[in-house]
């Protein structure tokens, strides 16, 4: 899998996630939280497989190496 997700892009759907995920506890309180996991998960592993799928990329050349 090559990396296909930046730095900034990493942080926002982190940040997105667990925003996503706590509606499971406060606010509607339904299970539609869950879908959260989806931008924690391809946050941390740096790859999305829509972008793959798209040709899109938001990381950086150098990112890309490492």
């Amino acid at each position: 899998m090559k990396k296909n997700i930046g730095t900034s892009d990493k942080w926002i759907r982190i940040i997105v996630g667990i925003f996503l995920l706590s509606l499971i506890f406060w606010g509607p309180e339904t299970l539609w939280g869950l879908i959260g996991i989806i931008p924690i998960v391809t946050g941390f592993v740096n790859f999305c497989p829509l972008y793959a799928l798209l040709g899109l990329t938001t990381s950086k050349p150098a990112e890309k190496a490492a």
